[in-house]
């Protein structure tokens, strides 16, 4: 009783603490910004909701630093004052022309709202628009309307509005100066929030749609739930989502067709023409502004959007002012106001001063003409070292590549040997391993970074542990899983982990990467194929970037498995259409995991020679 007094008294504490500095930052911003509110009308005649807060001190020029977002710019009316402005905390006393808009389509705006609007690169005539032109047009109405604005423009954005800030970028409008797209939406097949590799991430869209995809007449403050019970009904996610079971079956009885974002997900179940025009990546190029992509290496929903637009854009621009931050920070955590920890990883300092400090940095520099901006092409945390690296290049050209073996007997072989043996596990759809050990309502972003123990014993997940560690290893860049299987179905999805094992008492296994690839795209997410049942097939996917030293002592081990629930959606293990699968679809599987001479499945990785 005694600790849950305790408890509660310090919960009690820290929310009065938070309210009093939300009151003492909004007193802040009342006393020295003026709040305006506009409909800007873009080439179309559609207007856009937009908030200004303008400082009130006018014995200077001031730039504009916007942020584009479908999440509301609430709170709405002029005498109605956020608590916040800017990306972080150092901004509002610095003073920037603060810009908020509601996106086409959403809350306050007007217009149809479109799922990550496929950009239009050569526009015919005024009715072709997108968000570069909505960017475009509304900063041509602020320069022009907006008093004290020195003529520079920055944008950041943080997910969804990371997108925004990104698509802002092809066509940019010439006062556009600085850029920061920050977990950026980029490909929702490939690597983003609804898909990974092919397979649908069913937990997170279904709990993302029911507050985002509700149907609207016109204009609105709120946005209401498509079904206001199920934050009642789901108290354990695991046991729900197996319970609902196929997918065809949330529709049948939860959103009843209304959810139109999450009909079109499962209407287009490869990577169609409907995906293929929402990958903004082909669109960025002749990139002017001064760029600076951020992301987190525990970020379960846009880490693939930071590392590829940020590749992207260095891809296809000869010239490019373009730089990347990557920490060990959950979605959009580089914001909050420390970072020392997160699930089994201890960083041993907060991490978050030193991010928000190059930030403020890089926006005074490019937009206010102030500092000095010494940052190297890519700084990157690197953990289990626990350090800050700075690269000219990401992946970094120093490293070397190595291929690490999966062998008989659980064996790693972290160099080349001869190999043999097969490892074989049964697949269950109604048995579906957990994504992570605990029972919760909503998905656990820690699971990242947990604990891989509990899934290692089971007798579907196979895995395979190298010897002791005698020095350390640094992986930097991607890792490739290169794995020969046979299956006695025609599908299935197949789940590679990279995990450090602690020389703790308990052996601790701490996550690494994981990544899924839906099998049926191991050749084209365009055109899936089917298994021929029992004959050896190759499967060769790239999980996401890693940055990572195992030290010395310890081990690495690699885990596959073909279930990752409810993160990811059941495969029937059948080559078929999974959203118009029946619940009688689901099928045993037994998959083999092939590692002899003809069959030699590795983990290929990048690895940073020791000095």
């Amino acid at each position: 009783m005694k600790y849950i007094a305790t408890f509660i008294f310090s919960i009690f504490v820290t929310v009065i603490s938070f309210s009093q500095r939300a009151n003492d930052n909004a007193d802040f911003i009342k006393e020295n910004y003026i709040k305006k509110e506009f409909r800007i009308t873009m080439r179309d005649g559609i207007k856009l909701f937009t908030s200004v807060y303008i400082p009130k001190d006018s014995s200077q020029q001031y730039p504009v630093l916007m942020e584009r977002t479908p999440y509301s710019v609430a709170p709405y009316g002029e005498d109605k004052f956020t608590t916040r402005l800017g990306p972080n905390p150092l901004f509002a006393k610095e003073k920037y022309i603060f810009v908020y808009q509601d996106v086409r389509g959403r809350h306050m705006s007007e217009g149809q709202f479109q799922e990550m609007t496929p950009a239009i690169d050569n526009k015919k005539d005024n009715t072709e628009v997108d968000e570069s032109s909505d960017t475009y047009d509304t900063v041509d109405w602020l320069l022009k309307n907006i008093h004290n604005n020195n003529g520079k423009v920055g944008i950041y954005g943080i997910s969804y509005p990371g997108f925004y800030a990104t698509a802002s970028l092809p066509n940019a409008h010439p006062a556009i100066k600085a850029v920061s797209p920050q977990a950026p939406v980029t490909d929702e097949f490939d690597g983003d929030d609804a898909n990974h590799r092919g397979a649908f991430f069913l937990m997170d869209n279904f709990s993302f749609e029911n507050f985002f995809d509700a149907p609207r007449n016109g204009p609105r403050e709120e946005n209401p739930e498509l079904d206001p019970t199920l934050n009642n009904t789901i108290k354990d996610v695991y046991d729900f989502y197996l319970k609902t079971g196929a997918l065809h079956n949330f529709n049948d009885i939860y959103y009843h067709n209304r959810a139109k974002i999450w009909n079109e997900y499962l209407e287009h179940s490869t990577k169609d023409d409907y995906w293929q025009a929402r990958n903004i990546r082909p669109h960025l190029k002749n990139i002017q502004p001064a760029t600076l992509v951020v992301g987190g290496w525990f970020d379960a929903e846009d880490m693939f959007g930071a590392l590829n637009t940020y590749k992207a854009i260095e891809q296809q621009n000869l010239k490019n002012n373009n730089r990347l931050i990557m920490g060990p920070w959950t979605h959009g955590a580089w914001e909050s106001k420390s970072w020392d920890h997160f699930a089994e990883y201890n960083f041993n300092r907060d991490l978050n001063a030193k991010f928000q400090q190059m930030e403020f940095d890089f926006f005074n520099y490019y937009l206010k003409g102030k500092g000095n901006l010494n940052e190297s092409e890519a700084t990157v945390f690197v953990t289990g070292s626990n350090e800050w690296k700075s690269f000219n290049a990401w992946p970094p050209t120093e490293i070397k590549q190595k291929t690490w073996w999966l062998n008989k007997d659980h064996q790693l072989l972290l160099s080349k040997a001869q190999t043999e043996g097969e490892d074989e596990y049964i697949s269950d759809p109604a048995n579906p391993v957990p994504y992570i050990d605990k029972r919760s309502s909503d998905r656990i972003n820690q699971y990242m970074g947990a604990d891989q123990t509990f899934a290692s014993k089971r007798n579907d997940v196979v895995y395979y542990t190298s010897d002791v560690l005698q020095n350390d290893i640094t992986l930097l860049g991607p890792i490739t899983a290169n794995l020969f299987v046979s299956l006695s179905n025609t599908d299935a999805d197949f789940i590679v982990k990279v995990i450090d094992v602690l020389p703790d008492t308990n052996q601790t296994q701490r996550l690494v990467r994981a990544e899924v690839l839906r099998g049926k795209f191991r050749n084209s997410f365009e055109k899936p194929e089917p298994f021929v049942p029992n004959k050896p097939t190759q499967v060769k996917f790239q999980l996401n970037d890693v940055a990572h030293t195992f030290l010395k002592g310890h081990k690495i081990m690699i885990q596959i498995q073909s279930t990752w629930f409810p993160l990811v959606d059941r495969n029937p293990q059948q080559f078929i259409n999974i959203p118009t699968a029946q619940d009688s679809d689901f099928k045993k599987e037994t998959i083999k995991i092939l590692h002899d001479a003809s069959h030699p499945s590795s983990i290929e990785v990048g690895e940073m020679p020791a000095n």
